[in-house]
């Protein structure tokens, strides 16, 4: 149901903004001439239809430049993604501050002109992510997994902790077990009915949390194999790079977006990854720290590979020595690091880079009738490291070309 409040005649007034106030079932636009000339306001549905019907009305009153919009990852989602589609330019309102609303009051009209006078005063106005390609595709299944994992590492701690209040009989059963043959004897476990005692009803709930915990693994395993794929499709050099996991490349690829050009530069997806330094010196001290704001799943991400890199990395290691030598701690060289590898991945994500093909190596080697352990022995590497170089799951050029000559002259 649409309400249009009387306005100023279009004609008069040829350029204009809107802004747009978004809900779960119904949007509120406002469109203000570029003078800040309050013109008209309007509620429709939050439905593919109601994103027709508001686009043409927020560009019946003249040229319309930008439509700014609350919630672009949440409620307006669609609508954000209808007006792109559409050629219209559209940028992120931030929430207002709470003392606006007090001094102003709160209301539907009141927030979408807000929103639409935010965009015509100008300031840091950021382009919403796309959402519409192989980013948001890992982000969804992302989200599924985390929640999977969360589950799953709640119905072990729970197994754990009935065990301990659970009857002698049951606890001396499970006793020294470990945690894949206690999940492995409760799934087989067959008690009688629940309704017979704590002994029988203690039985049960073990065995549900068991099942529970294998049917998340499995599709723990499903989400991860489907993520791969997508993963590597869509990053391909960021995945080879040293220390990134599926986990931390996907996670790294959400933050950047579909769209990895809104973000200005490297100093921007610092500063997005919270691995932005900031100045927190005072008095005789001089020193940096990084930005506590940010997307702190990106920040984890990145604090997880610096972890993998500090443990394995050659080039790494030598530049903890050269610091710790400097006298910096361990925290100081961890804050620079991180916001090298976020220089890094802003790179491999803006300007990827081809990655060389290691599908040739396993079919080699087969063919020479050589096992990984004789591979892995020649070059005094763990045979897992050959293995996921062949798959293409580790990157590491040199050891791959070294591998290469070595096949091909044996």
């Amino acid at each position: 149901m649409t309400s249009i409040h009387p306005a100023a005649h279009p004609a008069a007034l040829p350029a204009v903004i809107a802004g747009v106030d978004t809900h779960a079932d119904t949007h509120h636009a406002a469109v203000i001439a570029t003078t800040g000339v309050h013109l008209a306001d309007a509620e429709f549905d939050a439905t593919a239809d109601g994103y027709r019907e508001l686009r043409v009305f927020i560009t019946s009153f003249g040229q319309l430049q930008t439509v700014g919009i609350e919630g672009t990852n949440s409620y307006g989602a669609g609508l954000s993604r209808h007006l792109r589609q559409s050629g219209i330019r559209v940028v992120e309102v931030m929430r207002p501050k709470r003392q606006a609303p007090r001094r102003r009051g709160k209301s539907d009209p009141i927030d979408a002109f807000a929103a639409a006078a935010a965009v015509l005063a100008g300031g840091d106005m950021p382009t919403p992510k796309n959402a519409d390609g192989d980013v948001e595709a890992i982000r969804v299944l992302h989200a599924a997994r985390r929640s999977a994992v969360k589950a799953r590492g709640n119905a072990s701690r729970q197994i754990k902790c009935l065990l301990v209040t659970a009857p002698d009989f049951v606890r001396a059963h499970f006793r020294g077990l470990s945690d894949k043959n206690l999940l492995a004897s409760l799934n087989a476990v067959r008690p009688g009915p629940a309704r017979d005692g704590v002994d029988q009803a203690t039985l049960h709930a073990l065995r549900h949390l068991a099942r529970r915990h294998r049917y998340l693994s499995e599709e723990i395993l499903q989400l991860e194999s489907d993520l791969e794929v997508i993963v590597t499709r869509a990053a391909p050099a960021l995945i080879a790079a040293k220390g990134f996991g599926l986990v931390t490349t996907a996670q790294l690829l959400i933050t950047a977006g579909d769209n990895p050009d809104r973000i200005t530069g490297e100093a921007s997806f610092a500063a997005l990854c919270g691995v932005a330094p900031i100045p927190a010196s005072s008095g005789k001290t001089t020193r940096f720290r990084l930005c506590r704001g940010g997307d702190r799943q990106a920040n984890c991400a990145l604090h997880q590979v610096v972890l993998v890199r500090m443990s394995c990395d050659p080039r790494t290691r030598a530049y903890i020595a050269k610091r710790t030598a400097e006298g910096k701690s361990t925290r100081d060289i961890m804050r620079c690091l991180k916001r090298a590898v976020a220089r890094e991945v802003y790179h491999l994500i803006t300007n990827p880079v081809a990655v060389p093909r290691t599908d040739d190596l396993r079919p080699l080697r087969l063919a020479r009738g050589l096992t990984l352990q004789t591979a892995s022995g020649h070059f005094a590497v763990w045979p897992a490291k050959i293995s996921r170089i062949e798959r293409g799951l580790t990157r590491d050029d040199e050891l791959a070309d070294a591998y290469r000559q070595w096949l091909q002259a044996a």
